[in-house]
């Protein structure tokens, strides 16, 4: 059955509205097909193709847990820089799944990529092959379970046939939302930029909301741009804005085992060979690819599980990036902070704590910490005109931003996280119910 967007909206998230997301259209070289291959309990979509019919360059980063899903060891067993499907499914994890998994995977490629050929035949008459080494897959869902093989094979005729050519915002919301779990919001973002003279697009899509905790969260984050690129310009390019994006996000300190966020290149835009990463004409779009990881990433963590606080934190003149970025995770990984934010508590002493077991060497004299524009610690005292009803009146509204001025030197970082509540507790002792 196919899902009335506004109504799984409204069953998951009184708030969402299909107006509240951008409107993203057709991107040249990108297929999409949305189908349920009854994953779960409830009907709804579960299963996404996309489908790269003249190829795509690509470029991924994964989890760094010790223990990966079969689809990432797949993912990573390929040799090739482009690809001609990306096959998402959500309801399984595909995880400590052992040569089971891993054999499901195989048979879904083989599979896929048999009709895949058939229908590139159909469409126009090419010989082409897909090739089983040319499709890239990705699982998001409960950790340990049998990979449902026979599943996801026996929809493939239907989902093949419902491949869409031409997009809208429509179907992108339907892809986003057929790799929930959790969630409560699908994530969409979009940025429109030039290389030159040319305009190309950077659409992307996403899903997170709990075991997010990345060292490139469960995140799964797949980008796409009808720019020219190679794979090893790519592999750059998301490298160098995955740290202070989908690296910079954190629910609940949990890294899962099956995080991967894609970059494809459909090459459909017509602009001058870029050969270099350090191209000037690259510039607008590095800053525009930011902005779309960005706003994934933001919208991961606001819809973090049982939340109702979006929470930002600034660690700015810290002697090393590195300091930068374990003081902000400190904090932001707190739950004694979470839950005093959660509760609009001013309580700073959490922060002082968190900031204190970072084991960064601190200059106490000129430590500072503000809620806002509002001053609670400045050159490591309380601040002389603090008053507490002020902060806990900021700390009831939805968005937050924490300071912390190290005041030893010019690096920074930001995390981005939510409170703690006891929905996040419910969600999770009840999350296989």
């Amino acid at each position: 059955m196919p899902i009335n967007i506004k109504n799984f909206l409204l069953s998951k998230n009184k708030n969402s509205r299909i107006s509240d997301f951008q409107d993203l259209e057709h991107i040249d070289g990108v297929a999409i097909s949305v189908i349920s291959a009854n994953l779960y309990k409830e009907s709804r979509d579960d299963l996404v193709l996309f489908y790269f019919r003249d190829s795509a360059n690509y470029a991924s980063v994964y989890t760094q847990s010790k223990i990966i899903s079969e689809n990432i060891k797949w993912n990573l067993s390929l040799k090739g820089n482009s690809i001609k499907a990306l096959l998402v499914n959500a309801g399984n994890a595909n995880a400590f799944t052992g040569k089971v998994g891993f054999k499901g995977i195989t048979q879904i490629a083989e599979d896929l990529s048999k009709k895949l050929t058939t229908k590139m035949a159909e469409d126009e008459e090419k010989k082409n092959k897909v090739k089983p080494t040319e499709i890239l897959f990705g699982s998001t869902g409960t950790i340990g379970e049998t990979f449902p093989t026979e599943k996801i094979k026996h929809v493939i005729p239907d989902l093949i046939k419902k491949i869409k050519y031409t997009q809208n915002k429509y179907i992108w919301m339907k892809a986003a939302l057929s790799i929930m779990t959790t969630d409560l919001s699908p994530k969409l973002a979009m940025e429109e930029c030039c290389i030159g003279n040319s305009e190309v697009k950077i659409y992307g899509i996403a899903k997170g909301s709990g075991m997010i905790f990345p060292n490139m969260a469960t995140t799964l984050g797949y980008i796409f741009t009808d720019a020219d690129l190679p794979s090893s310009i790519l592999k750059k390019l998301l490298k160098k804005n995955i740290e202070t994006t989908f690296n910079a996000i954190t629910v609940d300190g949990d890294t899962s085992t099956n995080d991967m966020v894609s970059f494809f290149s459909t090459k459909k835009a017509k602009h001058s060979k870029i050969k270099t990463i350090n191209d000037k004409k690259l510039e607008q779009f590095d800053k525009s690819l930011n902005m779309v990881l960005l706003n994934l990433a933001k919208r991961i963590a606001a819809d973090g599980e049982g939340a109702s606080k979006f929470i930002s934190i600034n660690v700015i003149n810290a002697k090393t990036f590195l300091d930068a970025k374990k003081v902000a995770f400190s904090i932001a990984n707190s739950p004694l902070v979470k839950t005093a934010i959660a509760g609009a508590d001013p309580n700073w002493g959490r922060i002082i704590m968190a900031i204190g077991k970072s084991n960064v060497n601190l200059n106490l004299s000129k430590l500072g910490i503000s809620f806002g524009s509002i001053k609670v610690v400045e050159k490591g005292q309380l601040f002389s005109e603090y008053q507490e009803i002020e902060v806990a009146e900021y700390l009831r509204g939805e968005k937050i931003d924490l300071t912390v001025d190290l005041s030893n030197g010019n690096k920074k970082f930001t995390a981005y996280t939510m409170d703690l509540t006891k929905k996040y507790i419910e969600i999770n002792s009840d999350y296989r119910s």
